[in-house]
């Protein structure tokens, strides 16, 4: 490898259907060469792409190719043999281990990488602000709240018209780590209304499902009274409103990327597998916004090209955190950040 100046100008995403914006200021890597490519999380799709997009401007005898598959689907396909690492919003399940170990010869390793809030995203005609506790999440996307003038809906909004449209839920299909981070988050601060298990498959029953996250935002776009759960920087992308959302202090708080840190912060490196880590979700600092997540790179410990350590290794950067707020994520906390980097070194 040799290191190269990695001059980055605006960023041009090449996997996912979004521009970003201009780029943070230049940072030496290690350039690789030759072709890698990996699949999974949709949630990630728009910060793996302007690394993608940066590395490559740098290191032009690299290529890497990323496709935003799913959570569920990415890790299924890697541990098969396709792909050099995956993308996931959820650590690997127990059903998937033995087959995880027999594709990397040992163990495998989870390299929390891409954080950020995720968004309650609306479109509800005459409604530009809108507050959501917990339990009132719940109850709309299990269908007990089916208007947006719901007493619970009106009690989380004193003093704010709210007309009687239907509520039209929107959620993703198939296996996502989004909805399994948002059903875990609703198991824990609304176990009593939400009352379904968490799940990386939709476990209520109703409401609109779609493929991946621009199809859910598209969903939300096209269809009054809807709401939606949804990467939050898909859902500033598309200039969609979100909703404020309750914490433990009792407040509501914005969608942000320094109010989820205050969230992602807190977390705790639980298991042996690489870095997982546990969210309390009740997190009492009145700032925080709690419903959050973080998405991993999941690589074999041993055996990893040459390759995938040097771009991951450029994402796990102080600039290449940077490139990932640029593009609308919250970057890793500092001390999280650098042990995410040993532990790519040590790879």
């Amino acid at each position: 490898m040799k290191t190269r100046l990695l001059g980055l100008a605006a960023l041009l995403l090449v996997v996912a259907a979004c521009d970003s914006p201009s780029a943070p200021a230049s940072a030496a890597i290690e350039c690789g060469k030759g072709s890698i490519s990996a699949q999974g999380s949709s949630a990630q799709a728009n910060a793996i792409s302007a690394w993608i997009k940066a590395y490559q401007v740098s290191c032009v005898e690299a290529t890497i190719e990323y496709t935003s598959v799913g959570s569920g689907d990415g890790r299924r396909a890697f541990f098969a043999g396709t792909g050099h690492f995956a993308g996931s919003d959820s650590p690997t399940p127990d059903d998937e281990q033995t087959q995880a170990r027999v594709r990397c010869r040992g163990p495998l390793v989870h390299l929390p990488m891409v954080a950020g809030p995720i968004a309650l995203a609306y479109t509800v005609a005459g409604v530009n602000d809108l507050r959501l506790s917990p339990a009132t999440i719940a109850r709309i996307f299990t269908g007990r709240a089916t208007r947006w003038n719901d007493r619970a809906v009106r009690a989380d909004n004193p003093g704010v018209t709210l007309p009687e449209t239907p509520i039209r839920t929107v959620h993703r299909a198939g296996s996502s780590g989004t909805t399994e981070n948002f059903t875990r988050f609703l198991a824990s601060t609304a176990r009593a209304d939400w009352g379904s298990k968490v799940s990386p498959t939709w476990p209520a029953r109703g409401g609109i499902a779609a493929e991946s996250s621009n199809d859910l935002v598209s969903a939300i776009e096209r269809t009054d009274g809807a709401i939606g759960y949804v990467e939050a920087s898909y859902a500033r992308f598309h200039n969609l409103p979100t909703a404020e959302v309750g914490n433990a202090a009792g407040q509501f708080v914005a969608v942000g990327d320094a109010a989820a840190a205050r969230t992602v912060g807190g977390a705790r490196v639980v298991g042996t597998e690489g870095l997982r880590l546990e969210f309390d979700y009740r997190v009492s600092d009145p700032r925080a916004y709690p419903l959050v997540l973080v998405t991993y790179e999941i690589v074999c410990r041993t055996g990893t090209p040459d390759l995938v350590k040097s771009f991951l290794s450029y994402a796990s950067s102080a600039a290449g955190q940077d490139t990932a707020a640029a593009t609308g994520y919250a970057p890793l906390p500092d001390e999280l950040r650098e042990r995410v980097a040993q532990t790519v070194a040590a790879l």
